[in-house]
């Protein structure tokens, strides 16, 4: 038999690896290493990475669509699954309305080319409100900081890694999860590389990670307190005179003296002890964070998901803005993405659009905290979900809740699910339709390289071919966004084609139409003539790099970039620079001006103001906070025999100062306790965590009947989003509270028949929560 070698973008995370495939004549992929030729990541491979050949060939990979009897799942042809959709859906809306449909998106959907260029279209075919993805629970925060500051939700600063002299980090864990909101492969090395040149990376955590081991200094920090020190350190910058503006910043900024005077009251004497973090430390931090030549905060998932997690957001980039760091080299910079237009038109940033049904949540960049979810499925009346949609993602294990939603979902009058297993949630779909392999799929990353360190942009084309009738991901949700439209699902047929066109001409109109387009004044026709001769998913790729700062502009730059060029010239990927300044192209408030202090902020710092005051006599409960490990992305890499061995293991970690108060010793069985429900895991005392914190990893609890993932279910752990609470979000952005959660620990007494990491069924609520306590 013989080999091939293919090269293409890793598509498991959000470091942008490059990776060198092996495959055999069969389109199987037997060997994956590091492309050592790509100029972002230059050989750098994860374990993750290294387990593509695994997760492409895994059996339990659904190769056709599912249709839900009553005896379980069975195979059914493409066509028959289409048009149960359409039959499905169609019942639904004429008999309750568009919004009584649902879409849930979820995180693995961007990391696909089509999840980004097709999930829109589809949800605006449906025509619901009723939109919710895993932003709630993860990034939305930094989306309506990014926002209010500096007018586009998707501006957000990433720490320039490669030129900073000083990187503070709080609630992230690269070397774990490569890093997130800030793509950089080889993230250990490039931390290895500040503190080579001299610099120092200073990490806030309430467990000493393997980044915080690398760091040269750790501060424990109490879960969900992180809003304290960052205004404690905007507090020290104002009191010691260690504000440094650029004349760049200051010409472009509003709200100085408001955040001032917002910071006032919030010394590092009076945070301390709610933070854990000693005063002198935190004036010592601020004083080193303003002394820097190149200086970045780096911000992420630990820091969003608290009660607090735009505060969080927020005072992250206002210690950038305050130290003269913003849209400066070492500092957190913009991204400059080939395939995004820099003339486009944008609208003024707003939230409360609408308001969920139930809980009167406001909406967030056109969606619902998907902590409400559950609410819109239970409770009855007008407007109530009866159908959903999800693509990618699994919220039965990874919403807050998670219990209730998993019944909710068992309760809806129809389900389908794009997704490559039947999993915890898609168990309960009527259709599942599962895209091809990685390695049948083509990979841009329309998302992910907005957030890149380095400017740089790679396509690559699929490795393998797809077997005939196979659809590709994007002609399935094109598919379905033809059927949400009206189309029959027969008629539809492959619908790539056409809703590629319609968006190819409507796109090439616009731009022809606006002022300081590349193609401004031009016929679309002729430019739709000039476009790639590829799919039109390419065709569509080809257009945004031809419109984009890097693109030939139709012709307007020959030198530019194309999709044929890049496929040709650069099929390792290309480097496009450093990142470069840009705060004007960025900039699209209604001022005009970066907001430092935006009202809703500074009125939600009462908020953090009042829980300062509020007595503390009562000893602090144990909390909650989640984990990563490197070799686990959520849930969705759990059925990867590779992937679950070692020390990715779902145990409960103490401190054990904890674990000797409360008479529990390594491997004991331990019953966690919160809120809305109990799981039962094995206890690992561990001073990496600080006394007074227990820690569970994310993603975990396969233990659902009705799902086939044979190597997930032998490896099942605990779900902690039994203990996670919907009630709590952050009222900013609706993101679910993940970290800080109260619990008590029993120790489990040892049972011949008991078993490991048994779940206990959550107590019985009210389907309607109360409203957010702060």
């Amino acid at each position: 038999m013989g080999t091939r070698t293919a090269f293409r973008t890793c598509p498991l995370c959000e470091a942008l690896c490059g990776l060198e495939l092996t495959l055999d004549d069969a389109g199987g992929i037997t060997r994956v290493r590091g492309d050592a030729a790509d100029p972002f990541s230059k050989g750098f491979i994860c374990p993750k990475g290294a387990t593509l050949g695994s997760l492409d060939g895994d059996p339990d990979r659904l190769s056709g669509p599912l249709a839900r009897t009553a005896g379980g799942h069975a195979d059914v042809g493409w066509d028959e699954a289409f048009e149960t959709v359409r039959r499905g859906l169609a019942e639904v809306v004429e008999r309750h309305g568009r919004d009584a449909v649902a879409v849930y998106i979820g995180n693995p959907t961007a990391h696909s080319v089509a999840g980004p260029l097709y999930a829109g279209a589809l949800v605006k075919a449906l025509g619901t409100r009723n939109l919710y993805t895993a932003s709630t629970a993860d990034q939305m925060p930094k989306h309506v900081s990014s926002g209010h500051l500096f007018g586009d939700p998707l501006a957000v600063p990433v720490p320039d890694l490669d030129r900073t002299g000083h990187l503070l980090m709080l609630g992230a864990n690269p070397l774990e999860s490569n890093g997130s909101l800030c793509s950089a492969p080889d993230f250990p090395g490039r931390l290895k590389a500040i503190r080579e040149r001299g610099g120092k990376v200073t990490v806030v955590d309430p467990r000493r990670t393997r980044t915080a081991g690398l760091a040269d200094e750790h501060l424990f920090i109490r879960p969900g307190t992180d809003a304290y020190l960052l205004i404690a350190l905007v507090h020290t910058l104002f009191a010691e005179d260690l504000v440094s503006l650029t004349a760049h910043l200051r010409e472009r900024l509003n709200g100085l003296d408001d955040l001032r005077a917002v910071a006032v009251d919030f010394t590092p004497e009076r945070v301390a002890a709610v933070t854990g973090i000693p005063a002198a430390t935190i004036r010592r931090t601020a004083r080193e964070l303003a002394a820097a030549d190149r200086a970045a905060v780096y911000g992420r998932i630990g820091t969003c998901t608290q009660a607090y997690g735009t505060l969080n957001s927020w005072l992250v980039d206002a210690l950038n803005v305050l130290t003269g760091n913003l849209d400066r080299e070492g500092g957190a910079m913009f991204p400059r993405p080939a395939h995004t237009p820099v003339y486009r038109r944008k609208r003024p940033f707003t939230t409360g659009r609408w308001r969920s049904r139930v809980r009167g949540l406001p909406e967030v960049n056109g969606e619902l905290p998907v902590a409400t979810l559950a609410d819109e499925i239970e409770t009855p009346g007008e407007g109530r979900i009866r159908a959903l949609v999800t693509i990618g993602g699994n919220p039965a294990l990874s919403a807050p809740g998670s219990a209730r939603l998993d019944a909710a979902l068992a309760g809806l009058d129809f389900m389908v699910s794009v997704d490559p297993y039947l999993n915890e949630t898609t168990r309960h779909a009527t259709v599942v339709l599962p895209p091809p392999r990685p390695a049948q799929t083509p990979h841009y990353d329309v998302a992910l390289l907005g957030f890149a360190v380095r400017d740089y942009v790679r396509y690559s084309p699929p490795v393998a071919p797809l077997p005939d009738g196979r659809p590709s991901e994007a002609a399935i949700l094109a598919r379905l966004a033809l059927i949400a439209s009206g189309a029959d699902g027969a008629s539809a047929g492959d619908g790539t084609a056409a809703l590629d066109e319609m968006i190819i001409s409507g796109t090439l109109g616009k731009a022809a139409a606006m002022d300081g387009s590349p193609v401004h004044g031009r016929e679309p026709a002729e430019l739709r003539a000039m476009l790639d001769g590829g799919t039109s998913t390419e065709q569509r790729i080809d257009m945004m790099l031809r419109l984009g700062p890097y693109g030939d502009g139709f012709g307007a730059d020959p030198g530019g970039l194309t999709l044929a060029r890049l496929r040709a010239e650069h099929p390792h990927g290309l480097d496009l620079g450093p990142l470069k300044p840009r705060l004007d192209e960025i900039l699209c408030t209604p001022s005009g001006r970066i907001e430092l202090c935006p009202p809703p902020f500074a009125a939600d710092a009462d908020r953090l103001r009042s829980a300062l005051n509020a007595p503390r006599d009562a000893p602090q409960p144990l909390v909650l906070i989640g984990r990563r490990h490197l070799r686990s992305n959520n849930s969705w890499l759990h059925n990867v025999p590779e992937l679950v061995r070692g020390s990715n293991t779902c145990t409960l970690h103490l401190n054990p100062s904890d674990a000797d108060r409360l008479g529990i010793g390594p491997g004991d069985t331990v019953r966690v306790v919160s809120r809305t429900g109990s799981v039962e895991a094995t206890a690992e005392p561990t001073d990496a965590v600080m006394a007074g914190v227990v820690s569970l990893p994310h993603g975990w609890g396969h233990d659902r009947p009705g799902t086939r993932t044979g190597t997930a279910s032998r490896h099942a752990g605990v779900n902690v989003n039994v203990l996670t609470d919907e009630r709590e979000i952050d009222p900013l952005s609706g993101t679910a509270v993940f970290n800080g959660v109260p619990v008590t620990l029993e120790p489990v007494p040892t049972s011949p028949t008991a078993l490991p990491h048994q779940r206990t069924a959550a107590p019985a609520r009210s389907p309607q929560p109360a409203e957010p306590t702060p």
